[in-house]
């Protein structure tokens, strides 16, 4: 830590002399939560009572940890040096403390879990040879493990950053945090598993920013800390999304695991419609608070309102806690239920039959994650687009095309019935995959979205407070970003993904579970995104590439292109054999045709995007040499064209004259 640093955090107000009330706010709240879960538990004849107080107490800390770094990171302003002002580093020292409880939680969870999973005492469990032998073949207990190892590393990045950035990558991460264990639920099995798991991704990302975010205001409104105004308008915005986020997904996730029929005839059914009615009563008191709280902070600095309507929100939010808590360990309905086919238990879902063009491009199923992300994005870049011409300034349509193209590419390998048979055939797989990691990224970074960003977004002043502008402006100059633009990574990373995915067997292990399709199809557009935008891409790269440069990286890659799909086509083993197998498809009459029709489609899919890069650097070219020319121009416009004057003296004088 430097000296500079040891005096900011020295010379702020020390957060420990002052008063902030977490501890009692969090014990009530988090013991509210488990009541209500272990009573409704047992009135539901489904007693884990200790199962159920660790998930609880783990799942209160996850959420103070999230709020807190939500605050540090995005909430309060950092100082002009980038580093965290006292409010801020008040918090992520908050942060660190919950992430201790968040890890300790974590690692009990787990022979709680495998207790609860092989129906023995959880006494058995705390043998170190027989928590390893059952976390061995129980998912969720593995998810618990995960959790636990990135969360002390959450815990132990709070206790040695000062700066904002890394605060960032905390914030992240802890959202990453929530994931592994979200995804080996109940809702992870049985039929339209990926709805359901989509739509709980959705949830719990709301619920954690809402209450936790809350929670971490309440806190720096009571320590009265500074930019409380400022604080409060930016939540006050996020809260309303997350509300929003949270209907939405939660009325999807009850629809697919239970019949409106039983709604209030089943113990699963009753559980949803007190969930429903506790969101309804958070919805009601974040209006209050947006409306009364925000305005009364925002017009006498005064917090008054804003923490009594805040602290009655905060013990409805751990009372909807308990509710989602006891709801994870109730399993949905299955009476009077048709069973899954063996394809939708693997799946999600069935397929009509053999993948015909208009099946590929009209039997949709919408993708919850990437079709939202894809709308979401096309909705933003238009929005900044309005704003620009409003106040008179120009965007080129082109780019606008390109991005919104881009988005609708997303939108057609996941949701159309190339996203719907991808799964289940490694050819459709490929056509995703090329789509996703070859055509989007190409057309997205020709849209110049960061350009856009910086160009619409409103500029903080000299003394005002950083925003989402500012943000952006430190992303693209992190070290981080310069990392990935490198070329030599961005060309491992984009090619050395193609091997290492499909030849090292972690295609055949991710393929059972729909999450890994998810993270595959992020993957496969981010390194896409990163391998194109020093390549092709409109916006400011920390690594800028002269025109041969790029060329040189495009060509790099061809090969290595070209021999992947090479490989695919020559292979006598069929990748994913035993997954492919189980799912028994008629129609698939030969896997290995299968993937060498796959691998066909890999090496063709390269031509296309080729083209596509090569005009984009043409044209680029063109314009920067015409950029140039006009330069050269207005400046010999300027000193009487000192240039030509000085070379035509220069070639007097060399012929004797």
């Amino acid at each position: 830590m430097s000296s500079e640093a040891l005096t900011d955090v020295e010379s702020a107000p020390s957060p420990r002399r002052r008063r902030t009330g977490l501890v009692p706010l969090l014990v009530v709240g988090a013991g509210v939560a488990a009541l209500v879960a272990a009573g409704l538990l047992a009135a539901t004849g489904n007693d884990r009572t200790g199962l159920i107080v660790v998930r609880v107490l783990t799942e209160s800390a996850a959420v103070v940890t999230i709020g807190s770094l939500l605050l540090a990171a995005f909430l309060v302003p950092p100082q002009s040096s980038g580093l965290l002002a006292a409010d801020g580093y008040a918090a992520l020292r908050t942060a660190g403390w919950t992430a201790l409880l968040w890890t300790l939680g974590a690692v009990l969870a787990v022979p709680f879990t495998a207790a609860d999973a092989v129906g023995q005492p959880v006494s058995v469990m705390f043998n170190p040879a027989e928590l390893l032998q059952a976390a061995g073949f129980i998912e969720q207990a593995r998810a618990w493990m995960i959790t636990a190892v990135v969360v002390a590393l959450i815990a132990l990045g709070s206790t040695i950053v000062l700066s904002w950035g890394w605060t960032a990558v905390l914030f992240f991460l802890s959202l990453f945090a929530l994931l592994p264990v979200a995804v080996t639920g109940h809702s992870s099995g049985g039929g339209s598993h990926d709805m359901a798991t989509n739509s709980l991704l959705f949830h719990l990302v709301g619920a954690a920013l809402w209450v936790g975010g809350l929670i971490a205001l309440l806190t720096h409104g009571r320590r009265r800390g500074s930019d409380l105004a400022l604080a409060t308008t930016r939540f006050s915005a996020i809260a309303l999304v997350c509300w929003i986020v949270m209907a939405v997904s939660g009325v999807i996730n009850a629809l697919v695991r239970l019949p409106l029929g039983d709604l209030f005839t089943t113990n699963y059914g009753l559980l949803v419609v007190a969930k429903i009615a506790a969101l309804l009563l958070l919805g009601g008191f974040g209006y209050l608070q947006r409306v009364r709280g925000v305005r009364d902070v925002v017009r006498t600095g005064s917090s008054s309102a804003l923490l009594r309507l805040a602290g009655i929100e905060v013990l409805l939010m751990f009372v909807t806690l308990g509710i989602a808590a006891a709801l994870s360990r109730t399993p949905p309905p299955t009476d009077g239920r048709s069973l899954p086919s063996r394809v939708e238990l693997y799946i999600g879902y069935d397929l009509a039959g053999a993948p015909t063009s208009f099946r590929l491009f009209f039997d949709w199923r919408f993708d919850l994650i990437f079709g939202t992300a894809s709308i979401a994005l096309a909705v933003l870049y238009l929005a900044g687009v309005r704003r620009l011409r409003k106040r008179g300034d120009a965007w080129p349509v082109g780019r606008t095309v390109a991005w919104v193209l881009g988005c609708a590419t997303i939108l057609l390998a996941t949701s159309s019935g190339i996203g719907r048979y991808a799964p289940a055939m490694f050819s459709v797989h490929m056509g995703a995959h090329m789509l996703l990691s070859m055509l989007a990224p190409i057309l997205l970074v020709l849209g110049g979205p960061v350009t856009l960003a910086l160009r619409a977004l409103p500029t903080s002043g000299k003394d005002g407070p950083t925003g989402p502008r500012d943000w952006i402006l430190a992303f693209v100059q992190s070290p981080v970003a310069k990392l990935l633009t490198n070329p030599f990574v961005a060309l491992f990373l984009f090619v050395g993904s193609f091997y290492g995915l499909y030849f090292s067997g972690l295609f055949d292990a991710a393929l059972p579970s729909h999450w890994a399709h998810l993270a595959m199809n992020a993957h496969f557009i981010l390194v896409g995104y990163v391998f194109y935008w020093p390549v092709i891409g409109i916006d400011p790269a920390p690594n800028r590439l002269p025109p041969l440069g790029r060329l040189g990286l495009l060509f790099a890659s061809i090969p290595f292109h070209a021999f992947f799909g090479i490989t695919l086509m020559s292979s006598q083993t069929v990748i994913g054999e035993n997954f492919y197998r189980a799912l028994g498809l008629p129609w698939v009459t030969s896997r290995l045709e299968d993937q060498r029709l796959g691998g066909g489609i890999a090496w063709a899919a390269g031509e296309l995007p080729l083209l596509v890069v090569m005009v984009a650097l043409l044209v680029q070219w063109a314009r920067s040499d015409n950029r140039d020319a006009r330069r050269s121009d207005r400046r010999a416009d300027g000193d009487g064209d000192a240039d030509l004057a000085a070379y035509n003296a220069m070639l007097k004088k060399m012929s004797g004259d």
